[in-house]
């Protein structure tokens, strides 16, 4: 009998390439993982990694077992969400991922509104950049995360996920006068940290249009990042949901390019009464927030 908790493995493996990556991702060592990926080799029977040198590739059997995995782990989730339905009253852990304005925003109403309708449940929220959450999600450490694509960085396929439309939002130039973005090739730049969404959003929307951004200062809080405009540090680009507080000395310039944010949870949960309502909530959180485009 095939262990499931070593699929898991061989289906992060196959997802990240390296034995390394995935003892980061799912909080092991990589001798445990690798010793971990033996004994399911010996449960199969067959050979399912090629080492060479330090490194390790799937072998064809692996390939397909890995495929396998993604149905069976999606099967079980389906079962336990079935199972669940059952209970009178939602009880357990609900862990949800958000990005720090969201958690402001749109995640702090749900967790009130999901506070009093049901009181068994412990609410566990993660600050996370929205490229950690699908890891994070695989691994069991969230249910559900908020995920996000910008134009110019689409995701990137995700095995093991499901998602769902959430929010999508304007982009703007935040700027001491309102002038395009094209004008701004010899300005000082504000952007989030190297490797974050918001930083390659910066760099690829400014690219689309001909230059490359000198990025002067780093933050990912979009508070921070429209104080340092009103400080006169520098432009930068700022989704609508970050820019819902305006200081003074800032201008808003809407461009075309939008940030569309979506639900995920593990295939095969979905339906189960704990992330069901935790979808119901934040739904109906999003749906009260104020447009600026309204406002404007």
């Amino acid at each position: 009998m095939l262990d499931v908790r070593r699929l898991r493995l061989l289906r992060e493996l196959a997802q990240r390439g390296t034995i390394a990556a995935v003892a980061q991702a799912l909080a092991y060592t990589p001798s445990a993982v690798s010793q971990q990926l033996a004994a399911l080799e010996k449960e199969a029977g067959v050979p399912l990694l090629e080492r060479t040198g330090r490194s390790v590739r799937l072998t064809p059997a692996a390939v397909r077992l890995a495929d396998h995995a993604e149905t069976i782990l999606a099967v079980l989730e389906q079962a336990s969400a079935e199972l669940a339905t059952g209970r009178t009253e939602l009880t357990g852990t609900l862990r949800i991922g958000a990005f720090a304005t969201a958690v402001r925003t749109i995640l702090s109403p749900a967790l009130v509104a999901l506070s009093r309708d049901h009181p068994g449940l412990e609410l566990l929220v993660s600050e996370l950049d929205p490229v950690n959450a699908p890891a994070a999600l695989r691994a069991e450490s969230l249910d559900i995360a908020l995920v996000q694509e910008y134009d110019y960085v689409p995701a990137a396929p995700e095995t093991g996920l499901d998602t769902e439309p959430f929010l999508e939002e304007t982009i703007y130039l935040a700027a001491p006068t309102p002038e395009p973005l094209a004008e701004h090739r010899d300005s000082l730049w504000i952007a989030g940290m190297p490797g974050t969404l918001c930083h390659l959003m910066t760099v690829r929307a400014c690219e689309a249009v001909g230059f490359t951004p000198r990025i002067r200062h780093h933050a990912d809080d979009f508070g921070t990042v429209l104080a340092l405009v009103a400080a006169g540090q520098g432009v930068a680009l700022v989704p609508e949901l970050g820019a819902l507080n305006i200081p003074g000395g800032v201008a808003l310039v809407p461009l075309s390019t939008r940030r569309r944010t979506r639900l995920a949870y593990r295939r095969g949960t979905g339906s189960h009464p704990v992330v069901a309502a935790a979808r119901a909530a934040l739904h109906a959180s999003c749906a009260t927030l104020p447009s600026r485009q309204a406002a404007e």
